[in-house]
């Protein structure tokens, strides 16, 4: 005979206030799993919706990241002139050259500097990543020392206003827009003009990447295998997103953060069940031992205690989503131990997220409650009448 759901209601709104503050206590564990969870979604979501698969992104032969790339100019004159490539409104390749440097510079209210990446690119950059918008100011102009900053860092960074101007080197460089990438790892970057900015760091002879636009799938496998069976060039391609994709390995040290997090939090909201449920079964010992000598079954008892037990865990879950939601607001950064650049991010919490963090909390209260219930079945009929 199985024990009716409301009896389980009945049980949690008789004791409101031992409920009430077991939800809070394992919503607040959750807020933490939760805010942990945020972190890496985060991370994840800056790096992996960068970039387009539609675009192959060309490196040195061997290169991790375009940091760690150099070639020859020349080379790009080969690229260009492979089939295959779509073509500007003006009838030029959509062929990007691009540097990528290192600037440090201070975070605002703290003297301690921070590597910053640099991406120098033509006009036809810009026109490959739609993605990117200017929220403040205008676009720097060819052949001049000015640079856009990305919103995010601009944010977090000193003398990144519009109108403000820094010196990195022996170069004064003037801030003359804010540009939004959309929450992708271009909003952890400086964009500058290519020929002033080579000339300036004395790179005049060599391209960190080249970002190239096929007109299709099929010529997009044709260009890339074209590029890495060509002896003349050493160079590797690999598509926008698989590249960002790929960054996230540089990030292994927030990865061990939020595991060990999150092993605890489980473990604490298990241990947190599990002493409620067994507080529960304490005070209702005569109780249970009337229901097993009305002829309900140890079975009928041990699932009852457990639903009444995922109830909890998952109203604390909730709880938990409640509490955490405002981190979503919050924007933090770390460092990319691939490119040893800082990289800004907000916390991110998504429907998915928020699934797994339900699952968890209910799984640990099933598990929590588990052996409270055990307890509670197997209690002997006599043992239990004669307690008070």
């Amino acid at each position: 005979m199985a024990i009716p759901f409301k009896y389980n209601i009945g049980n949690l709104t008789s004791r409101r206030v031992s409920t009430l503050l077991t939800i809070v206590g394992i919503g607040v564990v959750n807020a933490v799993l939760v805010s942990m969870l945020a972190l890496w979604n985060g991370v994840k979501h800056t790096t992996s919706t960068s970039g387009s698969a539609a675009n192959l992104i060309v490196l040195r032969d061997g290169s991790e990241t375009e940091l760690s790339s150099w070639f020859e100019k020349g080379k790009e004159n080969v690229i260009r002139t492979l089939p295959g490539i779509a073509k500007r409104a003006n009838g030029e390749p959509l062929v990007s050259p691009e540097l990528m440097m290192l600037f440090k510079l201070p975070r605002k209210g703290d003297a301690k500097e921070s590597n910053v990446e640099v991406r120098a690119l033509r006009p036809v950059g810009f026109e490959m990543r739609p993605n990117v918008k200017m929220v403040e100011g205008r676009v720097f102009k060819p052949g001049l020392n000015e640079v856009i900053v990305a919103k995010r860092l601009h944010d977090r960074f000193a003398g990144m206003d519009v109108g403000d101007s820094f010196k990195f080197g022996s170069t004064v460089w003037n801030v003359v827009g804010v540009f939004d990438a959309g929450g992708t790892a271009f909003d952890s970057e400086i964009w500058a003009d290519l020929d002033y900015f080579a000339s300036a760091r004395k790179r005049t002879s060599t391209y960190s990447s080249i970002l190239v636009q096929p007109v299709d799938a099929a010529a997009l496998k044709a260009v890339k295998e074209t590029v890495e069976n060509d002896n003349r060039l050493k160079l590797m391609a690999k598509t926008e997103q698989k590249y960002y994709a790929e960054q996230t390995s540089g990030l292994f040290g927030v990865i061990i953060l939020v595991g060990f997090v999150t092993i605890f939090m489980v473990v604490g909201a298990i241990l947190g069940t599990m002493n409620t449920m067994f507080t529960a079964v304490a005070s209702r010992k005569r109780e249970l031992a009337t229901m097993r000598a009305l002829g309900f079954k140890r079975r009928a008892i041990l699932a009852s205690m457990v639903i009444e037990s995922a109830i909890v865990s998952f109203l604390g879950g909730i709880a938990g989503l409640i509490i955490a939601w405002p981190i979503r607001y919050v924007t933090t950064g770390t460092t990319n131990f691939r490119t040893f650049s800082e990289v800004v991010f907000n916390f991110r919490i998504d429907w998915k997220l928020a699934a797994t963090t339900l699952t968890i909390a209910v799984v640990a209260g099933v598990i929590g409650g588990l052996a409270p219930a055990i307890s509670a079945a197997w209690m002997p009929i006599t043992r239990a009448l004669r307690e008070i």
